[in-house]
């Protein structure tokens, strides 16, 4: 289990702010050695730019991007050539974690091949957005979506993996979800019944009190968020799907009766499932 199905799950508990964002020329002979307080994306346009992050050193080139997680000292250079990149500053947070990236080897370079489609969007919107045209400072937010989902997607896929992370950077995240993939995989499968937190703290091996606190903190939301997002979200599904009724699709996610379900399902989507297709 990569853990990249989390993002859908809770999706809408993620959250993306751009912090500031240009494009930079670099003239020959550029060297820089320094860590970002955000996450950093770059998307390199011409050029060349070799990186050295911990004792190896990484080449990118022209379509490729580079992705530097918060605090990871890294140095750059682009030897006898000039090298010209897009730059966007970035927060990204999963509910109350705001370094849920952190928990995944994704920073590094993603070349261009895995991301051609995503990177050629975000260049054609961040141009745009130079330019001032229209909405394009929401659409620019957007693609930077879609390319984070594409660099997960390709993470889960088993097509990218970062180089840049270190044995001592995000290994507190990175064991908090490799311990809690149980707990998640068996919410994900009794989904049909009414779940106790004191069942999953004994499947997290923990103390019920421990395990709470140990959850949002690996996830941003609380067992009970989380238990009650997927199930918004399959029934969102079952209810688009018209092949049952209010009573079999409560029965499906764990409610006693259509009424409870009803109640719940209205409480999220500000609507009744009678009226939400």
């Amino acid at each position: 289990m990569k853990g990249t199905e989390l993002f859908n799950d809770l999706s809408e508990h993620v959250s993306l702010r751009i912090t500031s964002y240009n494009t930079i020329l670099h003239h020959a002979g550029w060297v820089e050695s320094k860590s970002h307080h955000n996450y950093d994306l770059w998307l390199i346009q011409e050029g060349q730019v070799e990186i050295q992050a911990g004792k190896k050193i990484h080449t990118a080139t022209a379509g490729d991007l580079v992705l530097f997680y918060p605090g990871i000292p890294y140095t750059a250079m682009n030897g006898n050539q000039a090298c010209r990149f897009i730059y966007l500053h970035f927060d990204f947070g999963l509910g109350e974690q705001q370094r849920i990236l952190a928990s995944f080897p994704l920073s590094g370079i993603i070349s261009a091949n895995l991301v051609e489609v995503e990177a050629d969007g975000l260049r054609q919107i961040f141009e745009e957005n130079l330019q001032g045209i229209g909405m394009s400072g929401m659409r620019l937010k957007g693609s930077l979506m879609i390319v984070i989902a594409r660099i997960l997607e390709c993470y889960g896929a088993g097509t990218y993996r970062g180089e840049f992370l270190t044995d001592s950077v995000g290994h507190e995240h990175a064991g908090n979800l490799v311990f809690l993939q149980s707990t998640i995989r068996y919410i994900q499968e009794n989904l049909h019944r009414p779940i106790r937190i004191p069942e999953l703290a004994e499947v997290a091996g923990m103390s019920e009190k421990y395990f709470i606190r140990y959850f949002k903190q690996a996830l941003g939301v609380t067992p009970g968020q989380y238990m009650f997002q997927l199930r918004m979200n399959r029934a969102r599904d079952l209810v688009y799907t018209q092949r049952y009724s209010m009573q079999q699709v409560a029965s499906l996610l764990g409610y006693p009766d259509a009424y409870s379900f009803s109640k719940a399902f209205k409480k999220h989507y500000k609507v009744p499932p009678s009226k939400f297709v």
